[in-house]
């Protein structure tokens, strides 16, 4: 099977920091299917086209929004341990990106390795270990380690400050807006993680 290669923007990091749905692991349609059914559960609705436009938002955040959308009174913490009970039975079906996992793999002993997502730590843990890479990563940074999540810059930023690199030594690897728009504000520079490989978007700290 051929991988298209991501393009990384010109820079000396030191650190990788990866999010996880979407970029190390191919799980953003799972992801879809165990949303909508725990939220479908709770009487509420879940738009493909809205879930993958909130790509990076924590969960908890996610289900206020929907409600607030929707005028449904659906409960944040019933709907995210449903959906994270369903994904966790469904994890065997996950696999990784492979063009990302190449950039782990060279970055391993030569770089330090970060993993930040909005998943609560159990289910990143989970996922790595599913992928085999968990002992790849020097921190993994999750829903429980940060208050406010993406597109603010605290979940990079605290990745930042657990590997003691500065944030312009820091080269994020995303797939959603609001995590490009997290590590922007962090002052990191970025490579998106399409998708689809039609195009590749890449771009260093100004």
């Amino acid at each position: 099977m051929s991988v298209t290669p991501l393009v990384l923007p010109e820079g000396n990091f030191r650190a990788f920091l990866f999010d996880l749905d979407g970029t190390l692991a191919d799980s953003m349609p799972l992801h879809f299917v165990v949303w909508t059914k725990a939220v479908n559960e709770a009487g509420g609705q879940f738009p493909e086209d809205l879930f993958y436009a909130l790509g990076g938002v924590p969960p908890l955040r996610i289900v206020d929004l929907l409600n607030e959308k929707f005028g449904t009174s659906m409960s944040p913490e019933g709907v995210v341990a449903r959906k994270e009970a369903l994904y966790l039975d469904m994890l065997d079906q996950v696999q990784p990106t492979l063009s990302v996992l190449a950039h782990v793999h060279a970055g391993r002993g030569r770089l330090k390795l970060a993993v930040v997502s909005g998943s609560p730590r159990h289910s990143i843990e989970r996922t790595l270990a599913a992928l085999g890479i968990t002992d790849a990563f020097e921190t993994i940074v999750g829903a429980e380690d940060y208050t406010h999540g993406k597109p603010d810059p605290e979940p990079f930023l605290t990745a930042a400050a657990r590997l003691n690199v500065a944030p312009a030594d820091c080269l994020v690897f995303e797939d959603a807006e609001a995590g490009i728009a997290s590590a922007i504000a962090a002052g990191m520079s970025w490579v998106r993680v399409p998708q689809q490989y039609v195009a590749i978007e890449a771009t260093p700290v100004a």
